[in-house]
């Protein structure tokens, strides 16, 4: 008879992370192990305050109901869990996860026979000399292509800071992305980016906050800077709405968080319409254990990507857990020889 177990986990930022919406010290997370006889998964089910859709109060009362059903099955748990997409995201793996020939092995690729993933190096916020210490740090770890988190400090020193960048490395060197997390408003938006394109970077994610459709549908049409839409797509579930969000925003990419959009089906779904459509997307992790991370790389390593993904985000805890996940040369590696350390978790399956 299958077994779940949900266990609460708190994990902690090395370095506070900064973000438009404030800074980040700890993330909380739940991971659901699963037993059926000698077999046993794990998966996460991420939720992150503040940002995805099911973040309510009573988020560990609902990890343990999915625990306490799972004789239902994966699909029709799937169902009554549409409006708590992490929880779906950790179902989805645990299941995956307990079916697989190698619990930690969920999506053969060339990923696990040790091809790297190619990843942005990721930039968090912080005063000035924090960023350009930051920025430092990556391209010393062979990043060509880095992220900044923008909107938390005045614009124009943000703007002189890639200008710096700029100024060292073309963008046939360095990629440059900049993540605003809807930190502009409609009437200063366009000044901002018609700046920031003229320093030739690959793009600028939420540039306004998610809601409001008619002005991100003018920015979009109007953008010398390609825009990628990112919280402006968790909030959806009905994939006719999603279609309605696309077709009037148009926005000229997509950013894919599995965890915060209900899963890998659910990803795969905003893939398919963004391919009908001719629209780039790339996966980012949402600041996930490496649990989560690892589903989502070797998920991601299956679709045949090429650009840089958002997936360097498994250093930022002192009490992550020891994995075959590595980073380095700007692309996240599986390296076997490196175990797992996750015992603890999986001693109720064992």
């Amino acid at each position: 008879m299958m077994n779940a177990y949900a266990t609460p986990y708190a994990l902690n930022f090395i370095t506070p992370g900064g973000t438009s919406r404030g800074v980040l010290t700890q993330k909380e997370t739940h991971f659901m192990t699963l037993s059926d006889g000698d077999r046993w998964g794990i998966g996460e089910c991420a939720v992150f305050r503040g940002l995805s859709r099911d973040d309510r109060p009573d988020y560990a009362e609902k990890v343990q109901w999915a625990c306490d059903h799972i004789h239902l099955g994966l699909e029709e748990l799937r169902e009554a869990l549409q409006d708590w997409p992490t929880l779906v995201f950790g179902l989805e793996t645990a299941f995956r996860s307990l079916y697989a020939q190698d619990a930690m092995e969920l999506y053969p690729s060339a990923f696990l026979k040790g091809e790297g993933i190619p990843i942005n190096g990721l930039i968090w916020m912080g005063n000035i000399p924090e960023m350009q210490a930051r920025i430092e740090d990556r391209l010393k770890e062979g990043y060509s292509c880095l992220k900044l988190k923008i909107g938390a400090v005045h614009f124009e020193q943000e703007l002189q800071l890639i200008q710096a960048i700029r100024a060292r490395f073309s963008p046939e060197v360095l990629e440059i992305r900049v993540d605003a997390n809807g930190a502009f408003s409609p009437t200063d938006a366009m000044n901002k980016l018609t700046q920031l394109a003229s320093l030739h970077l690959h793009s600028i994610e939420q540039p306004l906050a998610a809601g409001q459709w008619e002005a991100m549908a003018r920015l979009c049409r109007e953008t010398p800077l390609p825009i990628a839409l990112d919280e402006e797509l968790i909030a959806l579930s009905d994939q006719n709405r999603k279609a309605e969000l696309l077709d009037e925003i148009s926005p000229q990419f997509l950013i894919l968080k599995p965890a915060l959009l209900g899963g890998f089906q659910a990803s795969e779904d905003w893939i398919a319409l963004a391919r009908d459509r001719n629209m780039g997307w790339w996966v980012t992790s949402a600041l996930e254990s490496n649990i989560g991370l690892n589903a989502i790389a070797q998920w991601t390593a299956t679709l045949g990507v090429a650009m840089p993904q958002g997936l360097g985000t498994g250093s930022l805890y002192s009490n992550n857990f020891d994995s075959p996940l590595q980073t380095g040369a700007g692309k996240l590696w599986y390296r076997r020889e490196q175990p797992w350390n996750i015992a603890k978790l999986i001693e109720k399956c064992t």
